[in-house]
């Protein structure tokens, strides 16, 4: 004979005792409580709060910075710019204009140039 109908109608009876015990132990309570006193509660106050200002603190105030007399700059007084007339490596400054050489010799011929125009005046 096998021994699984017997394990299984065991474990039948378990479940079914679990089962019937949790139910017969749910229940549904009406209480209803009267309060009678019998001495007042006692009264606790706090104390009013004082005010007690600190100490004063007296702090002396930081000494001022050092006096330092720093000289006056130098003047400095630049010279205009200026160009002065005459040769500049190859090229030729006549006080309106630059030459190369060509053109310097092309405009400046020996004959031109000795009068009052300084070699200004085209022909």
């Amino acid at each position: 004979m096998s021994k699984r109908p017997l394990y299984l109608s065991l474990f039948v009876a378990g479940a079914a005792a679990l089962a019937a015990s949790t139910a017969a132990m749910a229940r549904v309570d009406v209480d209803v409580n009267l309060g009678v006193p019998i001495a007042p509660a006692p009264v606790v106050v706090a104390p009013a709060p004082v005010y007690a200002p600190p100490q004063p603190v007296y702090v002396a105030p930081p000494p001022p910075p050092p006096v330092v007399y720093r000289p006056a700059p130098p003047v400095v007084v630049a010279p205009p710019p200026a160009v002065i007339i005459g040769w500049h490596g190859d090229r030729y400054w006549d006080g309106r204009r630059w030459y190369d050489r060509r053109e310097y010799h092309a405009w400046h011929r020996h004959d031109h140039g000795h009068g009052y125009d300084h070699g200004n005046y085209r022909r």
